[in-house]
């Protein structure tokens, strides 16, 4: 399985990198964590909507509506059955000014951010393998600060995934996070992943120099 950090794929460079891995890899399912920005893809591919998206394609694809699309099943504190794989996720970041309001109270481009609603539809999801999440959980990442968002790690033990994969910072990190695999992915243009769907083993590739 094809596994794939930010695409930002609205660029035309980094949309044929994007479409490249689909090439070379010919993968019966993909996954990606978020700012995709394209939605017409060469197989079926599950992914979470990041910061950086076409909202009314998101709210549609929210909705059940396709039309527009090829090939993508956007994953909004939802879960799907694939290649045998458990997969969940949570679209969108973290605003603390819109996290307590209704999902229906967002417009625009605040249609980027996750809700209250979401953050407790995601945490009664059962039997996840793999979580999507374009936030990361603390104690990931570093700055000089530390950028993640306890909301997830409140997903991580509600949850409780055995592969928590991260887009939104394009920098290869990982941890272990309670008794979690956590991996914050680099963008698709600078390296793709593989997910065995059978041992859940997670390998990441630099285009050119892995085979």
């Amino acid at each position: 399985m094809l596994v794939l950090g930010d695409a930002h794929a609205s660029d035309p460079e980094r949309r044929e990198a994007l479409l490249d891995h689909y090439r070379t890899l010919e993968p019966d399912a993909a996954l990606q964590v978020g700012d995709l920005e394209h939605y017409e893809l060469p197989a079926p591919t599950w992914f979470i909507a990041g910061n950086n998206e076409d909202f009314d394609v998101i709210e549609a694809l929210r909705a059940g509506e396709t039309a527009g699309t090829r090939n993508v099943h956007l994953l909004a504190s939802t879960v799907a059955t694939v290649e045998g794989v458990r997969v969940a996720g949570l679209s969108g970041n973290h605003a603390p000014t819109k996290y307590d309001l209704p999902r229906s109270e967002l417009s625009g481009e605040r249609r980027r951010h996750f809700t209250h609603e979401d953050v407790e539809r995601a945490a009664s999801l059962s039997d996840v393998d793999v979580f999507l999440t374009h936030e990361a959980p603390t104690g990931l990442l570093s700055y000089g600060y530390d950028p993640g968002c306890e909301h997830v790690d409140d997903l991580l033990e509600a949850v409780s995934p055995e592969l928590c994969l991260v887009g939104h910072h394009h920098r290869h990190r990982e941890a272990t996070i309670g008794g979690t695999r956590v991996v914050s992915l680099a963008p698709a243009w600078e390296r793709y992943y593989t997910l065995d769907p059978e041992t859940l083993a997670f390998e990441g590739h630099d285009p050119g120099t892995d085979g």
